[in-house]
């Protein structure tokens, strides 16, 4: 169980970046705390990288944006696969050209490596999500039909250094809120982290769940284009609390609500 969450915004909105993307990782912080992460893409910029290896109350403070970033990916940890020692496992996780995040567990990702040929970004990854932007980066205008090799649960976000575009998708057995502004379009796993965007950015969002088999493509703060895909659905996952990190959602939230107030 992992936390994602992030946004793509007009170059025209006013959201202060680096509000939305504390309130975004705030929201949720309650998810894991094995490493936390983010990213973020100015226009005309390389995809800029941030983790370590903490909860996310230890980054709250050190998170910062740029106010011309029009993209944002943020993960919270809670490890499966893929030891956090190792930086490359988590999240976001580089391969090629494409910077990923994604909650939920793949299954056969040794085999699809194996099927379509392709290496590891570096030497000693094992993390199972890294199939993901793999397959992403590898199979772009046909990315719905690779998603659906994937056996497993997810909800995953992407950008690609490639394309301009942030590329959100739902597979089975994992949420993706999906909250929508004038010119912002922000997501996260918990209605919580969109609602405390409201709060802090100052928004009225409208908010909804992104449709299992989805794959979107977000430009400027708008849903630009849509995927279908057919995820497997006998995919079996024992029942995970949502809730796996309770201290750091305390002290994050209350670490945020103090933030602001200065």
């Amino acid at each position: 169980m992992c936390g994602i969450a992030g946004y793509s915004l007009d170059l025209d909105s006013r959201v202060e970046r680096t509000v939305a993307a504390r309130a975004l990782l705030a929201g949720i912080a309650e998810r894991g705390a094995d490493a936390v992460g983010y990213a973020y893409r100015s226009p005309e910029s390389a995809i800029t990288v941030h983790k370590q290896r903490s909860g996310a109350t230890a980054l709250l403070d050190r998170i910062g944006v740029p106010e011309e970033a029009s993209q944002l990916l943020v993960h919270v940890r809670d490890y499966t696969k893929g030891h956090p020692s190792l930086a490359a496992n988590n999240h976001p996780i580089r391969h090629g050209a494409v910077v990923g995040i994604h909650n939920g567990i793949i299954t056969n990702d040794e085999v699809l490596f194996d099927e379509y040929g392709l290496a590891r970004a570096e030497p000693g990854m094992t993390v199972d999500s890294e199939i993901i932007f793999a397959l992403a980066e590898q199979s772009r205008g046909r990315t719905a039909e690779a998603l659906q090799k994937l056996y497993g649960s997810m909800a995953a976000a992407w950008l690609d250094e490639n394309r301009s575009e942030l590329l959100l998708t739902r597979g089975m057995g994992r949420p993706l809120w999906v909250g929508l502004g004038k010119r912002e379009l922000f997501f996260a796993s918990t209605r919580v982290a969109l609602e405390l965007v409201e709060s802090y950015a100052g928004l009225k969002l409208r908010k909804s769940q992104l449709e299992e088999g989805t794959l979107a493509a977000v430009e400027h703060g708008a849903i630009v284009a849509r995927d279908r895909f057919h995820p497997d659905l006998s995919f079996e996952e024992d029942p995970l609390p949502a809730v796996r990190a309770p201290d750091e959602a305390r002290t994050c939230l209350a670490r945020r609500a103090t933030l602001h107030a200065a």
